[in-house]
């Protein structure tokens, strides 16, 4: 029987709405049983894909017809859509915690299936640099007069590293936004010779899209980085390299990005090894000055 809340069309959540906020929407009125289905799914949202329907019903002890009633409470029409929506959520970014299996009956169980993963993002990067790629983008972080590095987010960190790393063989290259910046001031004046290397991992900032359209509108050159939700970019930068950042945890890996950053910084070096030499003798002297690192 369909209750007077199901049959409220007022009370229907937004598809868009995330399962632990329509969770969190009905659980007060959601009967004990109900309740241990959504603790369930809240406590297994990043392993869905594992688990049937009947799967639930035997693990929370309750009924299918019960595990059946909550999904329509909750504005899904069976189980697959909301493994469809775990996924959805997680393909975004969103960390959905994968508890500890039965089958992790040793502790370097879960550390196996991490570096399994980053080997597999490892190749599937180095799949992506093939056909001169690579090379392509350290031409342009050699060759450029300025280097400014566009990180936000979770993109700040790689960018960061990108930039301690290039300032060791070449100068005038910036980390953007700098603490108290817009974007605006950053990016006002950039044209030719000018290179920006966008670094965009999933859940940016709307105003990333926006400084990105701004710079392909200029004469600066564009170097794009990213995973696979910001390949949209590709169409705007002179060159795009695609980095995953896939995981078996909440959170995305970066293992590969900063492996990305070391092959370009690399590269950049090497490319002007007698400019870059230079540089790293004047700045290990500056360093011994300036009393600056542990002996």
């Amino acid at each position: 029987m369909t209750s007077s809340q199901d049959a409220d069309p007022d009370s229907r959540l937004e598809p868009e709405i995330r399962i632990d906020a329509r969770i969190d929407a009905r659980y007060g009125s959601l009967p004990p049983q109900e309740r241990r289905v959504a603790d369930f799914l809240l406590e297994h949202l990043g392993d869905l894909a594992i688990f049937s329907a009947a799967d639930i019903s035997r693990e929370t002890g309750v009924s299918k017809a019960t595990v059946s009633r909550l999904f329509r409470k909750l504005d899904f029409e069976d189980f697959r859509e909301v493994k469809d929506h775990a996924r959805a959520l997680r393909s975004r970014g969103v960390p959905t915690a994968a508890p500890v299996t039965s089958a992790d009956t040793e502790a370097s169980t879960g550390v196996q299936r991490h570096e399994a993963r980053d080997h597999e993002n490892l190749a599937r990067l180095s799949a992506g640099l093939a056909e001169g790629r690579l090379h392509q983008a350290v031409e342009m972080l050699a060759t450029a007069e300025r280097v400014i590095l566009l990180g936000l987010r979770n993109s700040y960190p790689v960018a960061l590293h990108l930039h301690q790393q290039l300032i060791q063989s070449r100068s005038r290259v910036r980390i953007a936004p700098q603490p108290g910046q817009t974007l605006g001031e950053e990016l006002a004046g950039i044209g030719a010779g000018d290179l920006v290397v966008a670094v965009g991992f999933r859940r940016r900032p709307v105003v990333f899209g926006k400084a990105v359209r701004a710079v392909a509108a200029s004469e600066a050159e564009l170097l794009c980085l990213g995973d696979s939700t910001s390949r949209h970019y590709a169409m705007d930068a002179d060159c795009w390299i695609e980095c995953p950042i896939d995981s078996e945890g909440a959170f995305d890996s970066y293992a590969a990005a900063m492996s990305l950053v070391s092959l370009l910084a690399n590269g950049v070096l090497n490319r002007q090894l007698g400019a870059g030499r230079k540089r790293i003798s004047a700045i290990a002297r500056a360093y011994d000055e300036l009393d600056e690192l542990e002996h």
